[in-house]
């Protein structure tokens, strides 16, 4: 995940300044200067490094007399508050329109991965925000492009308008428009054409689609990897078409993250979503202070509720929790948890998420996604009988799952071992339901940020 080797540094700095009883001029001095070294060493813009010291600097000697609070707890809130302000602040989701389609124009270079981002939009849209998406192709440019947005449209089972007989762009999404007028969408994707760089052609034909539609939204796709020519991008394209908000992709990836520290204070346009991997459900809304939380170790409880709320089959988990609760959990429960798991993504996500969990190296975690794999050709070698009583697995039986499974007697070994282990926490394990339960609640209800 990007931002990773940048939160691993924060830990470390305001870990050295948890023994000291107050916070003073040397010691504050000394962790701003670490900040400021993991700050550009992530690839953050020295500009805006600059300024971010100085806020930092200025509140934390204004809050010296907060004497309720460490030195570490004090230092790390100002700089929470001061990176959630610098990654935009406040609420940056678009704003959906009332009684006619809410048009939205993606913008951006060949090769960032445009007109897939535009099915994870219609995706995201319908799925969360229960809208009636048309996506339009209008990127004459490239002949595959409508060919690709074809096939994602089927994917995420939202429609699409396509001209393919030589009609200028400004007109397909004009008559694009008036078919998601007429039959009543609640949205209006355009895919715009893209160049392998910036040019005046380009730019008059995105000015021409904004003249001919009421274009609400202009998204540039920007890609979190090339670092700050993405802030040099999304420049560029601010000053003829002024963009409305940025869409950050490969936000999961190995980036250092300085793009997205920088673009918001240089370009003065938000952040509005993220793209997390290559699945078409691997976007999500952009909240600055969730991020925050998460480069400073602090997880991201909230997102990972609403991604459980929002892949996770309702009804099936509800039976799996009332017969946890019965003490009826078998091996057939053991691999819905699992298949339930994998819909929310990476291990590495999901641990991310949860604030207080130790870091594990990439190998660990495909050690034990691995493992996870194994596991569950296991169970589906077993017969329903031996799901519901694994007791019964003995040598015969354990040597025919063996063969099924192509695994070893060993693996299946660990699996029965897991499976015990897991049976003897239940009483945690309700617990812990009880707990989602109630940030489930609390999310219902809305951030109390």
């Amino acid at each position: 995940m990007a931002f990773e080797n940048l939160s691993d540094k924060f830990q470390r700095i305001f870990k050295k300044l948890k023994g000291q009883s107050t916070l003073t001029d040397k010691n504050m001095e000394e962790a701003l200067e670490e900040v400021r070294k993991a700050l550009l060493e992530a690839d953050v813009n020295y500009r805006v490094v600059s300024s971010f010291i100085k806020e930092v600097r200025d509140e934390a000697i204004g809050q010296q007399v907060l004497t309720k609070l460490s030195p570490s707890q004090q230092l790390i809130k100002i700089v929470h508050d001061k990176l959630e302000s610098l990654l935009g602040g406040g609420h940056n989701d678009i704003s959906f329109q009332s009684g006619r389609p809410t048009v939205i124009m993606l913008l951006g270079l060949q090769g960032t991965g445009k007109t897939t981002t535009a099915g994870k939009l219609a995706g995201l849209f319908k799925r969360r925000n229960h809208k009636r998406v048309l996506l339009c192709a209008d990127d004459t440019q490239r002949p595959a492009a409508i060919d690709q947005l074809e096939v994602i449209a089927k994917q995420v089972e939202t429609d699409i308008y396509i001209d393919r007989t030589g009609t200028k762009p400004p007109d397909i999404a004009k008559a694009a428009y008036e078919k998601a007028w007429r039959e009543h969408y609640d949205v209006l994707i355009i895919d715009t054409a893209g160049r392998l760089q910036i040019d005046q052609p380009l730019m008059d034909e995105l000015k021409q689609i904004i003249a001919s539609v009421p274009v609400d939204e202009r998204l540039l796709l920007v890609d979190a990897m090339s670092g700050q020519d993405a802030v040099n991008v999304a420049l560029s394209f601010n000053e003829q078409v002024p963009l409305t908000g940025l869409v950050m992709s490969k936000l999961d990836g190995d980036a250092r993250g300085g793009s997205a520290l920088s673009i918001r204070k240089m370009t003065g346009v938000p952040i509005k979503y993220a793209g997390i991997g290559e699945k078409l459900e691997d976007i999500e809304n952009f909240h600055p202070d969730r991020m925050a939380d998460r480069i400073l170790g602090m997880g991201d409880i909230l997102t990972l509720v609403e991604e459980i709320q929002e892949k996770v089959d309702e009804k099936q988990s509800e039976k799996t929790s009332r017969r946890l609760m019965n003490g009826q959990f078998d091996l057939s429960d053991m691999l819905s948890v699992m298949k339930q798991m994998k819909k929310l993504g990476s291990l590495s996500k999901i641990l991310g998420m949860i604030p207080g969990m130790p870091r594990f190296s990439d190998e660990q975690l495909r050690t034990v996604e691995a493992e996870l794999a194994k596991y569950e050709v296991i169970i589906n070698s077993m017969t329903p009988q031996e799901r519901h009583k694994p007791d019964l697995i003995k040598a015969s039986r354990k040597e025919r799952i063996v063969r099924g499974s192509g695994t070893t007697p060993a693996d299946v070994n660990r699996l029965l071992k897991r499976y015990d282990i897991m049976k003897k926490q239940l009483p945690q394990m309700k617990s812990m339901m009880q707990m989602g339960k109630m940030a489930s609640m609390f999310s219902k209800g809305g951030s109390a940020r």
